[in-house]
């Protein structure tokens, strides 16, 4: 959810002349994995500072708007079901997050719960 959220905050600044898009995509790969893709046309991110967007605090967004910790958690609990997420982005291109989870561990902590 936070990166669902990063990503209407970063359409919602934009001109409205454009059209804001968010695409979702799922896929299972043949290593028994899920792929979860987020793919949006906003500003992107500058490549001085994605390193530094899962680091905990580390926000762009002002004052009293964010805490930082958003995306830092979202990472912490990827690597928890020893997963990995991925960043692609091109400043004033947009940005696509991709996460990869195995499914075995996924379908076991669901049943878990």
């Amino acid at each position: 959810m936070n990166i669902l959220s990063n990503s209407i905050d970063a359409l919602l600044k934009l001109d409205n002349q454009i059209q804001k898009q968010i695409v979702i995509k799922t896929e299972v790969t043949e290593l028994e994995t899920v792929i979860i893709t987020f793919r949006d046309n906003g500003d992107g991110i500058d490549a001085e500072i994605q390193s530094k967007i899962f680091e905990p605090f580390f926000t762009i967004k002002p004052i009293n708007k964010a805490t930082g910790l958003g995306l830092a958690i979202s990472h912490q609990i990827i690597e928890k079901h020893q997963g990995n997420i991925q960043l692609k982005s091109e400043f004033g291109y947009g940005t696509e997050f991709a996460i990869e989870i195995p499914i075995a561990l996924a379908v076991n902590h669901k049943s878990d719960t």
